[in-house]
């Protein structure tokens, strides 16, 4: 009798996501026994194909449900009914969601109301407060009391899996970001554009996205760089633009006319890991690039007052420094002035890994489904 390996749906919609997974899909096509789809949502289109071009990747379904200002329903919506039909129609035995985005939750739920078992990579990252971030805490609650199989990168997360009561299995991985960051680092390069200097200038690297600093913590946020820019005259500001115009263009108002400000598209992800490498350190509200920055030695300071990551702040790899832009300039400042406090929290060790989470997720799965079968 032959039987048919098992199939593993991974699915994704943003370019977080397909960074995170890309090391976690290259395993398990390169893993026996397996058989593995892929699915985008379309959440983010372009930011995605750049991410998936570089790791050689190809996607089995994209269900393009990207729209112009697109809401947080639409996303639910679109990405309920695409992956109903697709689960239907090529029926996994596993789907692997990554993180906390909208399209992670919505593949979860309809991974559940199929009676699928649903695996979390980068499980249990907690805030405690709903709306911080919105919507990415009540998302990443909600997958956990759907999932079966909870990825955890460190222990803190694993213990808020288990504090919450999860049903399933709760298991310590490491973060796959890591993966890929040492995928990458060896071959990314440094952006070239006229006027930027990696050796004479200190290159502040910086980005920002989340909801909740848009409107009036945006602008604070680009009058703290404009006065790091205005203090210390050896600096760069490199800061890639979202593409969502909500942000993009209170920052280009602000900044697009300083000459030391420069202002780009999305990076791909492998000039992102160059321009990481190259800074000298990161102003971001970004939770990826918390967990990044360290494995190669850069210091974070954290545009937000709450972070589901306290590991790189207990560490000493990240500050949480809110959105003021005193406190910008100042935390900043301290850095750009003191090497003691630079290399403190450039040398501190990365709490997020060592660059093998994939193959033990690939374990873990696979251990699961023998299980079941």
């Amino acid at each position: 009798m032959i039987t048919t390996a098992p199939l593993v749906s991974i699915v994704l919609g943003t370019r977080p996501e397909a960074i995170k997974l890309a090391p976690v899909i290259r395993a398990f096509q390169q893993a026996e026994g397996f058989r593995t789809r892929v699915v985008l949502t379309g959440q983010h289109r372009e930011m995605v194909a750049q991410v998936m071009e570089l790791f050689s990747l190809t996607a089995d379904r994209d269900l393009a449900l990207m729209t112009p200002r697109q809401t947080l329903t639409h996303v639910t919506c679109a990405a309920l009914t695409g992956l109903e039909q697709d689960f239907t129609e090529h029926r996994p035995d596993l789907v692997l969601v990554q993180g906390d985005t909208t399209t992670a939750f919505a593949s979860a739920l309809a991974a559940f109301y199929q009676q699928i078992p649903v695996g979390h990579v980068e499980a249990g990252l907690r805030t405690d407060n709903l709306l911080d971030p919105f919507p990415e805490e009540a998302n990443r609650r909600l997958i956990s009391q759907i999932g079966q199989l909870h990825f955890a990168p460190t222990s803190v997360s694993e213990a808020n899996l288990r504090a919450s009561g999860v049903v399933g299995q709760v298991l310590v991985t490491g973060n796959t970001v890591i993966d890929a960051l040492l995928l990458m680092a060896e071959r990314a390069p440094l952006l070239q554009r006229p006027g930027l200097d990696w050796n004479q200038q200190r290159v502040i690297l910086a980005t920002v996205h989340r909801r909740e600093n848009w409107g009036e913590r945006l602008r604070a946020i680009g009058d703290g760089f404009l006065r790091l820019l205005e203090q210390y005259p050896d600096t760069a500001l490199l800061l890639p633009l979202h593409r969502n115009p909500t942000v993009r263009e209170p920052l280009q108002q602000m900044l697009g006319d300083h000459p030391r400000a420069f202002l780009t598209e999305p990076l791909d992800y492998n000039e992102l890991v160059g321009a990481i490498r190259g800074c000298t350190l990161l102003l971001t509200d970004s939770g990826g690039l918390q967990e990044e920055a360290p494995a190669l030695g850069k210091p974070v300071l954290v545009l937000r007052r709450t972070t589901e990551r306290p590991e790189a702040v207990s560490a000493g790899t990240a500050r949480l420094i809110g959105t003021d832009a005193a406190a910008i300039a100042a935390e900043a400042g301290r850095l750009l002035d003191d090497p003691a406090a630079y290399a403190a929290m450039a040398m501190a060790h990365n709490p997020f890994g060592d660059g093998q989470a994939s193959g033990r997720i690939v374990a873990a799965c696979r251990a699961f489904l023998a299980e079941r079968s």
